[in-house]
């Protein structure tokens, strides 16, 4: 099978090329940036007749969308091209999948949620209540794959981090390093995830697909996170004692105490049960995946 990665030079990019060498199949992996050293096939997903052009010459069946525009704060300011680049590309996507019978997974995030105070794990089927543009063109996004009536798999992930690119443990890995004193919010509560984690996920998913037969029964939405939950202050503690990081004063404080042109969500904990039952996956607990990513990095 022919699967095509966008947005393979980033954090879940590059785990879906480690995980790719386990598989047989044929993959082609895009991305608008290039990097050194690592083959990649350019590729502007906000283009249809690109992905067009590129899934009828390499006849792709899927599409895995790890492609986005993520910088929270900056999409308040760049409304135009947050929804671009996650809702538009999204749908162009859907779109050359649905003429060529294929399936698209596409990477969803918490920020769709938020608006309401919650305190049980999120459902799948919960409303969409985001609080800032990258909540809002990532929900467009979803409503645009949908309406295509194209195969697809939505993946909601949170606090994604891995050994590549710039994410909240290599930061912190830095100022725990560096700082005598740091202050961390412990009003927002979620689960992390480690990214080649959730790439693993989408491998068993695309491996599910290979033995459908006509119509995939399993077109849906899904929550994927490492078990557990904490704070970004129980985080940062974790990131510190696993790198050895013992001289930093590591402090909670209130998330006001960080002004910001957006509320985040004070509580993105996904319940996971759907995607666990459909797919058979046995998720790690969050603070054993930390130890593997934190060992690699360093």
């Amino acid at each position: 099978m022919n699967i095509l990665v966008t947005g393979a030079n980033g954090q879940l990019g590059n785990e879906m090329r480690i995980v790719s060498k386990e598989s047989a199949d044929h993959y082609i992996f895009t991305d608008v940036v290039e990097v050194e050293g690592v083959e990649t096939t350019m590729l502007d997903i906000t283009n249809l007749e690109d992905i067009r052009n590129l899934v009828k010459a390499q006849d792709v069946q899927v599409i895995v969308n790890c492609a986005a525009y993520t910088n929270v704060d900056a999409a308040e300011s760049n409304q135009e091209l947050a929804e671009e680049l996650n809702a538009t590309a999204p749908q162009n996507l859907a779109i050359a999948m649905k003429e060529v019978g294929g399936l698209l997974v596409h990477i969803s995030t918490d920020y769709v949620f938020g608006g309401d105070p919650y305190n049980t794990p999120c459902r799948e089927d919960q409303k969409g209540t985001p609080t800032g543009i990258y909540g809002l063109t990532k929900l467009h996004g979803e409503q645009n794959i949908i309406q295509s009536g194209c195969d697809y798999i939505i993946i909601r992930t949170a606090w994604l981090y891995s050994e590549f690119g710039k994410n909240f443990v290599k930061t912190m890995l830095n100022l725990t390093a560096t700082k005598p004193q740091l202050k961390v919010v412990f009003d927002q509560v979620g689960t992390p995830t480690y990214a080649y984690d959730l790439a693993k996920a989408i491998y068993v998913i695309i491996e599910d697909y290979k033995r459908s037969t006509f119509n995939y029964s399993k077109t849906g939405i899904y929550h994927f996170s490492n078990e557990g939950v904490c704070s970004w202050y129980d985080f940062t503690k974790m990131i510190a004692e696993y790198s050895g990081q013992t001289s930093c004063d590591i402090q909670p404080c209130h998330s006001n105490e960080f002004p910001s042109p957006v509320t985040r969500p004070a509580y993105s904990v996904l319940d996971k049960s759907k995607i666990k039952e459909t797919f058979g996956l046995i998720i790690p607990y969050w603070t054993d995946s930390l130890k593997k990513c934190i060992h690699n990095i360093l």
